[in-house]
Protein backbone atom coordinates (compact mmCIF):
# COMPACT_ATOMS: atom_id res chain seq x y z
CA UNK A 1 0.00 0.00 0.00
CA UNK A 2 1.59 3.07 -0.96
CA UNK A 3 1.83 5.84 2.07
CA UNK A 4 2.65 9.51 1.52
CA UNK A 5 6.12 10.42 1.54
CA UNK A 6 5.80 13.28 3.54
CA UNK A 7 2.79 15.50 4.78
CA UNK A 8 1.02 18.32 2.47
CA UNK A 9 2.96 21.50 2.62
CA UNK A 10 1.78 23.73 5.12
CA UNK A 11 -1.36 25.75 2.73
CA UNK A 12 -0.45 29.59 1.47
CA UNK A 13 -2.80 31.97 -0.25
CA UNK A 14 -2.23 31.27 -4.28
CA UNK A 15 -2.19 35.09 -4.42
CA UNK A 16 1.19 34.81 -2.05
CA UNK A 17 3.13 32.59 -4.46
CA UNK A 18 5.97 33.88 -6.61
CA UNK A 19 5.77 31.73 -9.16
CA UNK A 20 2.44 29.83 -10.98
CA UNK A 21 2.35 25.98 -9.94
CA UNK A 22 4.23 23.68 -12.23
CA UNK A 23 2.27 22.45 -15.79
CA UNK A 24 -0.24 24.84 -14.75
CA UNK A 25 -3.50 23.89 -16.92
CA UNK A 26 -6.40 26.50 -17.65
CA UNK A 27 -8.34 24.52 -14.88
CA UNK A 28 -5.99 25.02 -12.43
CA UNK A 29 -5.25 28.43 -13.34
CA UNK A 30 -9.23 29.24 -12.51
CA UNK A 31 -9.16 27.33 -9.60
CA UNK A 32 -6.04 29.16 -7.97
CA UNK A 33 -7.91 32.30 -9.08
CA UNK A 34 -10.93 31.83 -7.68
CA UNK A 35 -13.03 34.17 -5.83
CA UNK A 36 -16.91 33.35 -6.36
CA UNK A 37 -17.23 33.16 -2.40
CA UNK A 38 -15.06 36.33 -1.55
CA UNK A 39 -12.56 33.43 -0.19
CA UNK A 40 -8.80 33.28 -1.53
CA UNK A 41 -7.25 30.14 -2.70
CA UNK A 42 -5.16 28.43 -0.17
CA UNK A 43 -1.97 26.20 -2.43
CA UNK A 44 -0.62 22.97 -1.33
CA UNK A 45 0.71 20.22 -2.63
CA UNK A 46 -0.14 16.56 -2.51
CA UNK A 47 2.84 14.03 -1.89
CA UNK A 48 2.38 10.60 -2.43
CA UNK A 49 4.50 7.66 -2.78
CA UNK A 50 4.34 6.13 -6.42
CA UNK A 51 6.34 3.21 -7.69
CA UNK A 52 8.50 5.31 -9.82
CA UNK A 53 9.13 8.04 -6.87
CA UNK A 54 7.14 10.66 -5.17
CA UNK A 55 4.34 11.78 -6.69
CA UNK A 56 3.49 15.71 -6.26
CA UNK A 57 0.40 17.34 -7.53
CA UNK A 58 -0.58 20.97 -6.97
CA UNK A 59 -4.06 21.53 -4.50
CA UNK A 60 -5.89 23.73 -4.21
CA UNK A 61 -8.10 24.81 -1.53
CA UNK A 62 -11.71 27.09 -2.07
CA UNK A 63 -15.08 26.86 -1.85
CA UNK A 64 -16.04 25.96 -5.88
CA UNK A 65 -19.94 26.07 -5.24
CA UNK A 66 -22.58 27.03 -2.71
CA UNK A 67 -23.23 25.00 0.39
CA UNK A 68 -27.11 26.02 0.02
CA UNK A 69 -29.45 23.00 -0.38
CA UNK A 70 -31.01 22.30 -3.43
CA UNK A 71 -29.47 24.47 -5.76
CA UNK A 72 -29.04 21.91 -8.96
CA UNK A 73 -31.77 20.87 -11.43
CA UNK A 74 -34.87 19.52 -9.35
CA UNK A 75 -34.76 16.21 -11.48
CA UNK A 76 -32.34 15.53 -9.05
CA UNK A 77 -34.53 15.30 -5.89
CA UNK A 78 -34.23 11.74 -5.05
CA UNK A 79 -33.25 10.20 -1.75
CA UNK A 80 -29.77 7.97 -2.09
CA UNK A 81 -27.53 7.31 0.69
CA UNK A 82 -23.64 9.19 0.23
CA UNK A 83 -24.44 11.24 -3.03
CA UNK A 84 -22.34 14.23 -3.79
CA UNK A 85 -24.37 17.68 -5.13
CA UNK A 86 -25.05 18.00 -8.45
CA UNK A 87 -22.52 20.86 -9.08
CA UNK A 88 -19.69 18.59 -8.57
CA UNK A 89 -19.84 16.84 -12.08
CA UNK A 90 -21.28 20.22 -13.28
CA UNK A 91 -18.29 22.28 -12.38
CA UNK A 92 -16.37 19.32 -14.61
CA UNK A 93 -18.49 18.54 -17.12
CA UNK A 94 -18.76 22.57 -18.52
CA UNK A 95 -14.68 22.93 -18.13
CA UNK A 96 -13.81 19.79 -19.68
CA UNK A 97 -16.20 18.47 -22.40
CA UNK A 98 -18.32 19.92 -25.16
CA UNK A 99 -22.27 19.41 -25.97
CA UNK A 100 -22.39 15.64 -27.70
CA UNK A 101 -19.03 14.38 -25.57
CA UNK A 102 -19.96 11.28 -23.15
CA UNK A 103 -19.60 11.54 -19.54
CA UNK A 104 -19.45 8.32 -17.91
CA UNK A 105 -19.30 7.23 -14.26
CA UNK A 106 -18.49 3.91 -13.12
CA UNK A 107 -20.22 4.12 -10.04
CA UNK A 108 -23.33 5.83 -10.81
CA UNK A 109 -25.24 5.92 -7.51
CA UNK A 110 -28.72 7.22 -8.34
CA UNK A 111 -26.79 8.77 -11.37
CA UNK A 112 -26.39 12.30 -10.34
CA UNK A 113 -23.34 13.06 -13.02
CA UNK A 114 -25.01 10.93 -15.71
CA UNK A 115 -28.52 13.48 -15.18
CA UNK A 116 -26.42 16.37 -14.78
CA UNK A 117 -24.26 15.62 -18.10
CA UNK A 118 -27.22 14.81 -19.63
CA UNK A 119 -29.05 18.16 -19.05
CA UNK A 120 -26.25 19.66 -20.39
CA UNK A 121 -26.53 18.12 -23.38
CA UNK A 122 -23.53 15.24 -22.78
CA UNK A 123 -24.01 11.49 -23.44
CA UNK A 124 -24.56 9.60 -19.92
CA UNK A 125 -22.72 6.61 -19.64
CA UNK A 126 -22.81 4.80 -16.52
CA UNK A 127 -22.33 1.55 -14.35
CA UNK A 128 -22.85 0.34 -11.25
CA UNK A 129 -22.98 -2.43 -9.19
CA UNK A 130 -26.54 -1.76 -7.43
CA UNK A 131 -29.08 -3.27 -10.03
CA UNK A 132 -31.34 -0.26 -8.53
CA UNK A 133 -29.25 3.00 -10.04
CA UNK A 134 -30.34 2.43 -13.46
CA UNK A 135 -33.92 2.22 -12.07
CA UNK A 136 -33.32 5.26 -10.44
CA UNK A 137 -31.60 7.24 -12.96
CA UNK A 138 -33.10 6.39 -16.41
CA UNK A 139 -36.73 7.38 -15.75
CA UNK A 140 -35.43 10.77 -15.52
CA UNK A 141 -33.51 11.05 -18.84
CA UNK A 142 -36.98 10.57 -20.82
CA UNK A 143 -39.59 12.15 -17.76
CA UNK A 144 -42.85 11.39 -18.87
CA UNK A 145 -45.50 13.90 -18.60
CA UNK A 146 -47.70 14.28 -15.41
CA UNK A 147 -51.02 13.44 -16.94
CA UNK A 148 -49.48 10.23 -18.16
CA UNK A 149 -48.11 9.35 -14.31
CA UNK A 150 -51.80 10.31 -13.07
CA UNK A 151 -53.32 8.14 -16.07
CA UNK A 152 -51.69 5.11 -15.25
CA UNK A 153 -52.14 5.48 -11.05
CA UNK A 154 -55.66 5.74 -11.55
CA UNK A 155 -55.65 3.03 -13.93
CA UNK A 156 -54.08 0.88 -11.61
CA UNK A 157 -55.91 -1.89 -9.30
CA UNK A 158 -54.19 -1.29 -6.27
CA UNK A 159 -57.10 -2.99 -3.85
CA UNK A 160 -56.39 -6.48 -4.27
CA UNK A 161 -53.88 -7.32 -2.59
CA UNK A 162 -53.71 -9.44 0.98
CA UNK A 163 -51.12 -8.00 3.35
CA UNK A 164 -47.73 -9.96 2.09
CA UNK A 165 -45.40 -9.38 4.63
CA UNK A 166 -46.55 -8.36 8.01
CA UNK A 167 -43.75 -7.35 9.86
CA UNK A 168 -43.92 -4.59 7.37
CA UNK A 169 -46.86 -3.17 9.61
CA UNK A 170 -43.91 -1.47 11.49
CA UNK A 171 -43.73 0.86 9.19
CA UNK A 172 -46.75 0.83 7.07
CA UNK A 173 -51.03 0.92 7.60
CA UNK A 174 -52.33 -1.94 6.41
CA UNK A 175 -54.58 -0.37 3.46
CA UNK A 176 -50.94 1.17 2.69
CA UNK A 177 -49.09 -1.85 2.36
CA UNK A 178 -52.16 -3.73 0.61
CA UNK A 179 -51.75 -0.61 -1.83
CA UNK A 180 -47.99 -1.10 -1.80
CA UNK A 181 -47.84 -4.89 -2.26
CA UNK A 182 -50.45 -4.58 -5.27
CA UNK A 183 -48.07 -2.14 -7.07
CA UNK A 184 -45.11 -3.92 -6.58
CA UNK A 185 -47.05 -7.38 -8.29
CA UNK A 186 -47.64 -5.15 -11.35
CA UNK A 187 -44.39 -3.99 -11.68
CA UNK A 188 -42.73 -7.15 -10.97
CA UNK A 189 -45.04 -8.92 -13.52
CA UNK A 190 -44.96 -6.04 -16.47
CA UNK A 191 -41.10 -6.67 -15.86
CA UNK A 192 -41.43 -10.43 -16.41
CA UNK A 193 -43.75 -10.24 -19.42
CA UNK A 194 -41.28 -7.35 -20.80
CA UNK A 195 -44.10 -4.65 -20.80
CA UNK A 196 -43.02 -2.57 -18.47
CA UNK A 197 -42.76 0.94 -20.09
CA UNK A 198 -41.67 4.48 -19.87
CA UNK A 199 -44.27 5.48 -17.47
CA UNK A 200 -44.28 2.28 -15.22
CA UNK A 201 -41.08 2.47 -14.74
CA UNK A 202 -41.07 6.52 -13.54
CA UNK A 203 -43.77 5.49 -11.00
CA UNK A 204 -41.48 2.52 -9.39
CA UNK A 205 -38.84 5.13 -9.22
CA UNK A 206 -40.88 7.49 -7.44
CA UNK A 207 -42.81 4.86 -5.53
CA UNK A 208 -38.82 3.46 -4.55
CA UNK A 209 -37.86 6.67 -3.23
CA UNK A 210 -41.41 7.26 -1.24
CA UNK A 211 -41.08 4.18 1.12
CA UNK A 212 -39.59 5.61 4.19
CA UNK A 213 -38.96 8.94 5.48
CA UNK A 214 -39.75 11.43 8.05
CA UNK A 215 -42.47 13.79 6.79
CA UNK A 216 -46.24 13.02 5.26
CA UNK A 217 -45.32 12.89 1.93
CA UNK A 218 -43.87 9.80 2.52
CA UNK A 219 -45.88 5.83 2.68
CA UNK A 220 -44.14 5.57 6.21
CA UNK A 221 -44.78 5.79 9.71
CA UNK A 222 -42.15 8.73 10.68
CA UNK A 223 -38.60 6.79 10.20
CA UNK A 224 -35.13 7.53 9.40
CA UNK A 225 -33.89 10.25 6.24
CA UNK A 226 -35.52 8.41 2.75
CA UNK A 227 -32.50 6.99 1.59
CA UNK A 228 -31.96 4.37 3.80
CA UNK A 229 -34.32 1.91 5.99
CA UNK A 230 -33.57 1.09 9.46
CA UNK A 231 -34.97 -2.47 9.91
CA UNK A 232 -38.35 -3.78 11.75
CA UNK A 233 -36.89 -4.07 15.35
CA UNK A 234 -35.62 -0.83 14.97
CA UNK A 235 -38.36 0.47 14.19
CA UNK A 236 -40.64 -0.93 16.46
CA UNK A 237 -38.35 0.97 19.27
CA UNK A 238 -39.10 4.05 16.90
CA UNK A 239 -42.40 3.64 16.85
CA UNK A 240 -42.84 2.47 20.99
CA UNK A 241 -40.37 5.75 21.66
CA UNK A 242 -42.82 8.18 19.46
CA UNK A 243 -45.88 6.62 20.87
CA UNK A 244 -46.95 6.77 16.95
CA UNK A 245 -48.29 4.08 14.89
CA UNK A 246 -48.55 3.98 10.96
CA UNK A 247 -50.92 5.99 9.39
CA UNK A 248 -53.32 5.80 6.17
CA UNK A 249 -51.66 7.19 3.65
CA UNK A 250 -53.11 6.95 0.01
CA UNK A 251 -50.52 5.80 -2.11
CA UNK A 252 -51.48 7.38 -5.45
CA UNK A 253 -51.99 10.46 -3.84
CA UNK A 254 -48.21 10.42 -2.60
CA UNK A 255 -46.63 9.44 -6.06
CA UNK A 256 -48.61 11.88 -8.11
CA UNK A 257 -47.35 14.04 -5.58
CA UNK A 258 -43.44 14.01 -5.65
CA UNK A 259 -44.17 13.36 -9.48
CA UNK A 260 -45.72 16.93 -9.70
CA UNK A 261 -42.28 17.90 -7.72
CA UNK A 262 -40.30 16.51 -10.02
CA UNK A 263 -41.68 17.64 -13.24
CA UNK A 264 -42.61 20.90 -12.29
CA UNK A 265 -38.65 21.67 -13.20
CA UNK A 266 -38.81 19.88 -16.54
CA UNK A 267 -38.73 22.46 -19.45
CA UNK A 268 -39.68 21.97 -22.74
CA UNK A 269 -36.31 22.95 -23.69
CA UNK A 270 -34.88 20.09 -20.55
CA UNK A 271 -37.24 17.24 -22.67
CA UNK A 272 -35.46 18.38 -26.12
CA UNK A 273 -31.95 18.38 -24.84
CA UNK A 274 -32.31 15.19 -22.79
CA UNK A 275 -34.17 13.39 -25.47
CA UNK A 276 -31.26 14.35 -27.98
CA UNK A 277 -28.50 12.57 -25.58
CA UNK A 278 -31.17 9.55 -24.07
CA UNK A 279 -31.58 7.12 -26.89
CA UNK A 280 -27.64 6.92 -26.90
CA UNK A 281 -27.50 6.11 -23.24
CA UNK A 282 -25.71 3.49 -21.78
CA UNK A 283 -26.74 1.88 -18.20
CA UNK A 284 -24.66 -1.64 -17.55
CA UNK A 285 -25.10 -3.35 -14.12
CA UNK A 286 -21.91 -4.89 -13.18
CA UNK A 287 -18.71 -4.37 -11.02
CA UNK A 288 -16.13 -1.00 -11.87
CA UNK A 289 -13.49 -3.22 -12.87
CA UNK A 290 -15.44 -5.02 -15.82
CA UNK A 291 -17.93 -2.88 -17.71
CA UNK A 292 -17.55 -4.85 -21.36
CA UNK A 293 -21.04 -2.67 -22.50
CA UNK A 294 -18.92 0.04 -23.11
CA UNK A 295 -16.26 0.44 -25.93
CA UNK A 296 -13.00 1.38 -26.05
CA UNK A 297 -11.48 4.81 -26.25
CA UNK A 298 -15.61 6.10 -26.06
CA UNK A 299 -15.72 8.55 -22.70
CA UNK A 300 -14.49 12.22 -22.42
CA UNK A 301 -14.69 12.45 -19.23
CA UNK A 302 -15.55 10.33 -15.93
CA UNK A 303 -16.84 11.93 -12.68
CA UNK A 304 -17.28 9.51 -10.04
CA UNK A 305 -17.03 8.97 -6.27
CA UNK A 306 -16.47 5.25 -5.27
CA UNK A 307 -17.87 3.46 -2.30
CA UNK A 308 -15.21 4.50 0.37
CA UNK A 309 -14.00 2.22 3.93
CA UNK A 310 -16.62 0.73 5.13
CA UNK A 311 -18.89 3.48 5.27
CA UNK A 312 -22.33 2.46 3.91
CA UNK A 313 -23.67 -0.48 4.59
CA UNK A 314 -26.16 -1.38 1.29
CA UNK A 315 -27.79 -4.20 2.84
CA UNK A 316 -29.00 -2.65 5.58
CA UNK A 317 -29.59 0.67 3.91
CA UNK A 318 -31.32 -0.79 0.91
CA UNK A 319 -33.38 -3.95 2.11
CA UNK A 320 -36.97 -2.47 1.74
CA UNK A 321 -35.94 -1.13 -1.45
CA UNK A 322 -34.54 -4.18 -2.87
CA UNK A 323 -37.92 -6.12 -1.92
CA UNK A 324 -39.85 -3.97 -3.34
CA UNK A 325 -37.71 -4.01 -6.52
CA UNK A 326 -37.65 -8.22 -6.53
CA UNK A 327 -33.99 -7.69 -5.97
CA UNK A 328 -31.75 -10.05 -3.65
CA UNK A 329 -29.76 -7.51 -1.38
CA UNK A 330 -27.76 -10.62 -0.54
CA UNK A 331 -26.32 -10.59 -4.00
CA UNK A 332 -25.36 -7.23 -4.69
CA UNK A 333 -21.56 -7.50 -4.08
CA UNK A 334 -20.74 -3.49 -3.10
CA UNK A 335 -17.15 -2.96 -2.55
CA UNK A 336 -16.62 -2.87 1.12
CA UNK A 337 -13.04 -2.63 2.24
CA UNK A 338 -12.45 -2.77 5.58
CA UNK A 339 -8.73 -1.33 5.01
CA UNK A 340 -6.93 1.21 2.70
CA UNK A 341 -5.02 -1.58 1.32
CA UNK A 342 -8.13 -3.43 0.44
CA UNK A 343 -9.37 0.04 -1.18
CA UNK A 344 -6.15 0.80 -2.42
CA UNK A 345 -6.69 -2.75 -4.69
CA UNK A 346 -10.01 -2.56 -5.86
CA UNK A 347 -9.76 0.83 -7.41
CA UNK A 348 -6.46 -0.05 -8.93
CA UNK A 349 -9.12 -2.69 -10.85
CA UNK A 350 -11.45 0.23 -11.64
CA UNK A 351 -8.54 2.70 -13.18
CA UNK A 352 -7.42 -0.14 -15.52
CA UNK A 353 -10.81 -0.46 -16.95
CA UNK A 354 -11.18 3.54 -17.25
CA UNK A 355 -7.95 3.28 -18.83
CA UNK A 356 -9.63 1.11 -21.40
CA UNK A 357 -12.39 2.86 -21.87
CA UNK A 358 -11.29 6.61 -21.89
CA UNK A 359 -10.16 8.46 -24.45
CA UNK A 360 -6.38 9.83 -24.97
CA UNK A 361 -6.32 12.65 -23.72
CA UNK A 362 -9.79 12.85 -21.90
CA UNK A 363 -10.39 13.52 -18.18
CA UNK A 364 -11.27 11.70 -14.76
CA UNK A 365 -12.31 14.00 -11.75
CA UNK A 366 -12.38 11.32 -9.04
CA UNK A 367 -14.33 12.33 -6.08
CA UNK A 368 -12.64 10.54 -2.19
CA UNK A 369 -14.76 12.80 0.02
CA UNK A 370 -12.96 12.71 4.01
CA UNK A 371 -12.56 9.63 5.51
CA UNK A 372 -12.33 8.74 9.21
CA UNK A 373 -12.60 12.70 10.27
CA UNK A 374 -9.34 13.30 7.75
CA UNK A 375 -6.73 11.10 9.41
CA UNK A 376 -7.28 8.74 6.25
CA UNK A 377 -6.19 11.09 3.09
CA UNK A 378 -7.31 8.43 -0.02
CA UNK A 379 -6.67 11.03 -2.74
CA UNK A 380 -3.16 9.92 -1.97
CA UNK A 381 -3.95 6.74 -2.33
CA UNK A 382 -5.40 7.17 -5.55
CA UNK A 383 -2.58 9.40 -7.37
CA UNK A 384 -0.30 6.46 -7.34
CA UNK A 385 -2.81 3.85 -8.07
CA UNK A 386 -3.92 6.08 -11.08
CA UNK A 387 -0.57 6.73 -12.53
CA UNK A 388 0.21 3.18 -12.21
CA UNK A 389 -2.58 2.40 -14.23
CA UNK A 390 -1.43 4.72 -16.81
CA UNK A 391 -3.06 8.21 -15.98
CA UNK A 392 -1.19 11.71 -15.32
CA UNK A 393 -2.07 13.52 -12.66
CA UNK A 394 -3.11 17.06 -12.71
CA UNK A 395 -4.25 18.42 -9.60
CA UNK A 396 -5.86 18.29 -6.38
CA UNK A 397 -8.77 20.07 -5.91
CA UNK A 398 -10.65 20.14 -2.41
CA UNK A 399 -13.76 21.67 -1.89
CA UNK A 400 -14.13 22.85 1.50
CA UNK A 401 -17.20 24.63 3.10
CA UNK A 402 -19.41 24.25 5.82
CA UNK A 403 -22.27 21.15 6.89
CA UNK A 404 -25.28 20.74 4.82
CA UNK A 405 -28.65 19.88 6.26
CA UNK A 406 -27.88 16.10 5.84
CA UNK A 407 -24.69 16.14 7.66
CA UNK A 408 -26.54 18.61 10.71
CA UNK A 409 -29.35 16.14 10.60
CA UNK A 410 -27.08 13.26 11.83
CA UNK A 411 -26.20 15.35 14.71
CA UNK A 412 -22.75 16.55 13.24
CA UNK A 413 -21.42 19.67 13.76
CA UNK A 414 -18.84 21.48 10.99
CA UNK A 415 -15.33 20.57 11.60
CA UNK A 416 -16.43 17.83 13.71
CA UNK A 417 -17.11 14.28 12.14
CA UNK A 418 -18.26 13.55 9.14
CA UNK A 419 -17.16 14.92 5.26
CA UNK A 420 -15.76 18.46 6.26
CA UNK A 421 -14.60 18.36 2.30
CA UNK A 422 -14.86 17.08 -0.39
CA UNK A 423 -11.74 15.96 -2.46
CA UNK A 424 -11.37 15.69 -6.17
CA UNK A 425 -8.19 14.02 -7.81
CA UNK A 426 -7.84 15.50 -11.54
CA UNK A 427 -6.69 12.98 -13.92
CA UNK A 428 -5.78 12.95 -17.64
CA UNK A 429 -5.52 9.83 -20.07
Amino acid sequence: MPKSAQKNRQPMLFDELRREPEGTSPIARELAGWRAFGKRTAYSTTVAAGASGRIVVDTFTNEYWSSAQRQGHGLHEVSYRACFKPELPAFFVERLTRPGDVVHDPFMGRGTTLLEAALRGRVPFGNDVNPLSAMLLRPRLSPPRQADVEARLAALDLGACEVVREDLLAFYHPDTLREIGALRSYLLARAREGTLDAVDDWIRMVAVNRLTGHSPGFLSVYTMPPNQAVSVAAQLRINEKRNQTPPRRDLRAVVARKSKALLAAVSDEDRATLAAVASRAVLSTAPANATPSIPDASIDLVVTSPPFLDIVQYKDDNWLRCWFCGIDAESVQITMARTVDAWAASMRAAFLELRRVVKPGGHVAFEVGEVRRGSVRLEEVVLPVAATAGFQPELVMIHAQKFTKTANCWGIGNNDKGTNTQRVVVLRR
